[in-house]
C-alpha cells in the first residue's frame, strides 16, 4: 500500500498570446494582483503554428510566457484557469477575444497546462477544467508527446522552460528549507511545552 504524501509545490507558468502587444502591459498588473510578483518574462514568440485563432483575434499573433515568484499548490490549477478565463472576457470586443491566456505549472518532471477541452489524455480537475500533460522532462531535456501542440514543442519554448526549470529548482529548494525550519520550530515548541 502506498502512503499518500503532500505533492511538491509547482511553478506557475502563464502563456498569453494576442495580436496587439500593448495589451500585455495592461494585463501584467492584473496577473500580479492575483498571483503575486512576476519573476520571468519570455521574449516575444511568433504564434504562427496555426491559423485557428486568426478569425477571432486577427493576425499576426504574438506569445509571451511569464512565471511567478510564489510557488503554487498543484490542486489550485482549476481555480487559476477560472480566473484567467474571466480576465480574457475583460478584453473581449464584440464577443471576440483580444487575448488568450493559458495557465499551467512546471515541476521538475513535467509541464502541465489547464484547458476546458476534454480529450482522452486529459484528466478532469474540477470547475470544468482538465489538466493536459504537455511536456515531460526526461534524460536532461523536455520531450513533447504525440498530442503536444507544436508551439509548446518549439526550440524557443524549450529554451525558455529550461530557464524556468532551473529557477524552479532553486525556488523548490528554498521552500523545502523553510518547511523544515517551520517543522523544527513547531517540534521544539511542543517539546518545551511539556
Amino acid at each position: 500500500m502506498s502512503t499518500p504524501k503532500e505533492p511538491d509545490l509547482a511553478k506557475l507558468v502563464i502563456s498569453l498570446f494576442m495580436n496587439n502587444k500593448d495589451i500585455l502591459e495592461s494585463v501584467l498588473p492584473e496577473l500580479e494582483k492575483e498571483f503575486g510578483e512576476i519573476d520571468m518574462i519570455s521574449n516575444w514568440f511568433n504564434f504562427d503554428f496555426t491559423d485557428y485563432y486568426y478569425a477571432e483575434m486577427g493576425s499576426p499573433l504574438f506569445r509571451s510566457v511569464i512565471t511567478f515568484k510564489s510557488l503554487i499548490h498543484q490542486s489550485s490549477l482549476a481555480k487559476i484557469k477560472e480566473h484567467t478565463n474571466l480576465l480574457e472576457k475583460r478584453w473581449e470586443a464584440n464577443s471576440k477575444r483580444s487575448l488568450n491566456i493559458d495557465p499551467g505549472y512546471l515541476l521538475l518532471s513535467r509541464f502541465i497546462l489547464a484547458t476546458g477541452k476534454d480529450y482522452a489524455h486529459r484528466i478532469y480537475i474540477g470547475k470544468g477544467i482538465y489538466a493536459d500533460l504537455t511536456l515531460m522532462y526526461k534524460q536532461g531535456s523536455f520531450k513533447p508527446l504525440e498530442w503536444t501542440y507544436p508551439d509548446y514543442a518549439s526550440a524557443e519554448m524549450f529554451n525558455f522552460l529550461e530557464r524556468v526549470r532551473i529557477q524552479y529548482a532553486e525556488d523548490l529548494k528554498k521552500s523545502r528549507q523553510i518547511s523544515r525550519q517551520i517543522a523544527d520550530i513547531a517540534a521544539d515548541s511542543r517539546y518545551r511545552g511539556r
